[in-house]
């Protein structure tokens, strides 16, 4: 496939996230929820997690942003559902070094998060990508600091 197509096709699941946002809502029985801004762009998201011992079963976001911020937040709360935290703050840095651009490593079966690659380009988008990843590891950190 073309590079040109890739872009297009990417761009088209970015918009599908942005406009058809999935685990978008209140989670009313999460038990790790927090709240976190990008204050360059405005971009805000109030992540819900369910955490069950180490394995986030459930996730969810409000939140208002540009369509990277809120497609990206969509397709993190798909990609860390079943995983243990760790196993989500390894995927969290893997997305950050490909946002970056530091690799191409693909980090969901989906591979919808792979669409965000992209945004290595713009180099001002990158905390927009990033901050429901962000909210996800604060969350995770939050959580283990009150269980001691």
């Amino acid at each position: 496939m073309s590079s040109r197509k890739l872009d297009q096709l990417y761009r088209q699941v970015i918009m599908d996230h942005y406009k058809n946002p999935r685990n978008k809502g209140e989670l009313p029985d999460s038990n790790v929820t927090i709240d976190l801004n990008n204050p360059t762009c405005g971009d805000q998201i109030h992540l819900h997690l369910k955490i069950d011992g180490d394995k986030i079963t459930a996730a969810s976001f409000t939140g208002d942003g540009c369509s990277i911020s809120m497609a990206s937040a969509s397709m993190m709360t798909q990609s860390v559902v079943g995983h243990t935290e760790k196993e989500a703050l390894e995927m969290s840095h893997q997305f950050s070094e490909m946002v970056q651009g530091h690799t191409h490593e693909v980090i969901d079966d989906e591979g919808d998060v792979e669409a965000l690659a992209g945004v290595a380009k713009f180099p001002a988008r990158i905390k927009c990508a990033t901050l429901a990843w962000k909210a996800m590891e604060k969350a995770i950190y939050e959580k283990e600091g009150s269980e001691k």
